[in-house]
């Protein structure tokens, strides 16, 4: 088996119209339709304990392997990496968020003149091949858009697409993932021209629930019957998933500017590589961050500060992390610190936060 470059899952299921009855794949006048669904938050744990018969089928069938997600595993990243099949180093997403060093201020990496690789869309398009981008979140269409002819956000549909599928749930739902599935299904039935789908969902049911609660079996059941009912939709096309990062609960959360500056050694600014405007998901908070010096002079003492923080697993230079795990060294901190499995970083009102038992789930920034 080869190993490949993120975690989590990917199958491959190939319609039963492909096959020819000799058992060779028949040629097609086309390119064989396909479609790609970045199942968000949807780690090893959740396949392994939920039923899904029709993914589990496509795994033993087809093509399977548990794989590395890119660092930092949150989704901006991770989905740039699948939709542009190349390194932050080279698309140039480090995170949610980034610190913009022109204007001095934390900004969202959702603008498109961000992302510095052509996208799948943009390929396909050279080789003459149509494609949508159906996502739950809005901020995909605005990264990762480029080069698609339908472009659709669940989050902000267009009335045009409520008055086909009725009107979009909430984003902090699960029914808003069924939605943009049957979007996927609309046009696998009416767009026979599209060749290329890309299918987006939102983790709020992962970071809300663990696989085990009734809420995710329910969420997970009904998004196995969604992908059946692709492969009946379309037969003739390949459907491949794949996640962007997994779960767990986390114990503590630092806010690295407070704690940095209670202990003698103030930075211009830490940032969660989490942090997103979806703060329900999991307040902002990540377990990998950017440091920003006052002055290249600090970084030892600050390294050596961070070192000995309760659940930092790793500090890193610039160089080093960007090295170690392909990340663009211009879009990153003077210093990278990593949280071990209990740890995050975020913006509080204190050093450093115990979190409750019943918190939110969070990704962590690798397994």
């Amino acid at each position: 088996m080869r190993e490949l470059t993120r975690r989590s899952v990917m199958a491959l299921g190939l319609g039963s119209s492909a096959l020819a009855a000799s058992g060779r794949i028949a040629l097609a006048a086309r390119p064989q339709r396909t479609v790609v669904v970045m199942f968000d938050g949807f780690g090893m744990e959740y396949l392994e304990g939920s039923a899904m018969p029709v993914l589990k089928k496509w795994a033993s069938e087809g093509i399977f392997a548990p794989v590395k997600a890119v660092m930092p595993s949150v989704t901006n990243c991770n989905n740039a990496s699948i939709c542009c099949g190349t390194w932050p180093s080279e698309h140039g997403v480090i995170g949610n968020s980034y610190f913009n060093q022109k204007t001095g201020q934390e900004d969202y990496m959702e603008d498109g003149t961000l992302l510095l690789a052509p996208t799948i869309f943009e390929r396909a398009k050279t080789h003459g091949v149509s494609s949508a981008l159906l996502t739950s979140k809005k901020k995909t269409t605005t990264l990762l858009g480029r080069g698609a002819e339908i472009v659709l956000a669940a989050e902000t549909p267009s009335p045009e697409w409520e008055t086909r599928l009725g009107k979009a749930p909430g984003i902090y739902s699960r029914e808003i993932n069924y939605w943009i599935f049957e979007a996927a299904l609309n046009i696998l039935a009416d767009r026979t021209d599209i060749g290329l789908i890309y299918v987006h969902t939102t983790d709020y049911p992962m970071h809300m629930w663990p696989p085990e609660a009734t809420e995710s079996q329910e969420h997970l059941a009904k998004i196995d019957t969604l992908l059946q009912r692709i492969s009946q939709a379309a037969p003739d096309a390949a459907v491949l998933l794949t996640a962007d990062h997994a779960m767990n609960f986390k114990k503590r959360c630092w806010d690295l500017d407070r704690a940095l500056e209670a202990r003698g050694t103030p930075v211009q600014i830490s940032i969660s590589a989490e942090r997103d405007k979806y703060v329900k998901h999991h307040r902002g908070m990540g377990g990998a961050a950017w440091v920003y010096l006052k002055q290249a002079g600090d970084l030892d003492k600050v390294r050596t500060v961070l070192s000995g923080l309760d659940g930092v697993e790793a500090v890193l230079t610039r160089a080093e992390a960007a090295e170690t795990y392909n990340l663009m060294a211009s879009r990153i901190g003077d210093l990278v610190v990593l949280g071990d499995k209990d740890t995050v970083f975020g913006d509080l009102d204190v050093p450093m936060e115990t979190l409750p038992q019943a918190s939110v789930l969070m990704a962590p920034y690798m397994n």
